[in-house]
């Protein structure tokens, strides 16, 4: 986790304690909804420190091994062999479809 999450993490655990205390004194000064009321809220920070460190987990997990950056040549060869539809097309520079082709419609080739 960084320091902004660990920060954050410790501002809801603060919040949690500020409410829990509160609870407490509305328990015994106050009218009992409020102090249920007030014991409720503080469990709702407790549950964002739980989901902060989930998200951190989870990032971690996704990060893994770095995979190795892709060149512009193999970016333009991947983006050339994606817009060809067929063999024939490939074969023929354009001109010609497969007969199960979703293309049929000639594509000229030229620029």
């Amino acid at each position: 986790m960084n320091r902004s999450g660990r920060l954050l993490c410790a501002l809801y655990l603060a919040t949690s304690g500020g409410l829990a205390s509160t609870t407490v004194l509305t328990l015994t000064h106050g009218p009992r909804w409020a102090a249920l009321l007030f014991a409720a809220a503080s469990v709702v920070p407790v549950i964002a420190v739980v989901r902060e460190t989930l998200i951190r987990d989870l990032r971690a997990a996704c990060a893994g091994p770095r995979r190795p950056a892709r060149s512009a040549a193999d970016e333009i060869v991947r983006e050339e062999l994606y817009a060809a539809c067929c063999e024939r097309w490939w074969t023929s520079l354009g001109a010609d479809h497969d007969a199960g082709c979703p293309h049929r419609i000639p594509r000229s080739s030229a620029a």
